[in-house]
């Protein structure tokens, strides 16, 4: 019975995500009111310049290298870190099983954005250089998968006071990269939401599959 918990929970997880993206992506397609994300776009800038995020400028700095922590160059440097100290901790299919989660979830976030093609805010002035399609932000799901699947196969076998705390900032640095698109104007809030909850499964997903195979070998 206890085998068969974890495999449904990661089953109700996967499709509990598949149903809230679903929910999300109507705002992209634009079947739902764009209500909720202007008015939170309008909220993190100043009164009576859109061009201007609310706050003092070394928040509006410290939000951009932020959101920097979430971008493939710094992923896939976090990632190669990550994979050689399990390398060095004789784990090589944690290793590898990482990489693959982190980059099948760019492969999938590109093909999403190529998909719903959905544009960026044009409410608000964007303080970074984006190129893809908003839906669904590639930052916020990317950061999710990468640091949340590196810090649940980094602490796996240590004790759960490590697991805590690793997950914890995991789920910070996820929150504050996807945050901070929103505060910088290239995304849509319903973007973010919607990478939170498929990067979020997917680091799920990924884990438990990689931890099935480790303990099968």
């Amino acid at each position: 019975m206890i085998a068969l918990r974890k495999p449904l929970a990661v089953l109700l997880a996967a499709l509990a995500a598949v149903w809230s993206f679903s929910e999300l992506s109507e705002a992209a397609l634009g079947l739902e009111p764009r209500g909720f994300d202007e008015r939170l776009l309008l909220l993190l800038r100043e009164a009576g310049d859109l061009a201007d995020p609310l706050g003092p400028a070394w928040l509006e700095q410290a939000l951009r290298d932020i959101t920097s922590l979430g971008s493939l160059t710094v992923v896939a440097l976090v990632s190669l870190l990550a994979a050689l100290a399990l390398l060095r901790a004789h784990r090589p299919l944690a290793a590898v099983g990482g990489w693959i989660a982190v980059g099948t979830a760019e492969a999938a976030s590109m093909l999403l954005k190529v998909g719903y093609a959905r544009p960026r805010p044009d409410l608000v002035a964007h303080e970074v250089e984006v190129t893809t399609a908003s839906f669904p932000s590639g930052h916020a799901m990317l950061a999710a998968v990468a640091y949340l699947t590196w810090a649940l196969l980094l602490t796996s076998r240590q004790e759960p006071r490590a697991r805590t705390l690793a997950l914890a900032l995991a789920l910070v640095l996820t929150a504050a990269i996807g945050s901070s698109r929103v505060y910088l104007g290239v995304h849509w809030p319903t973007d973010v939401l919607a990478g939170w909850v498929i990067g979020g499964s997917w680091a799920i997903t990924g884990y438990w599959l990689v931890r099935r195979l480790e303990t099968r070998g």
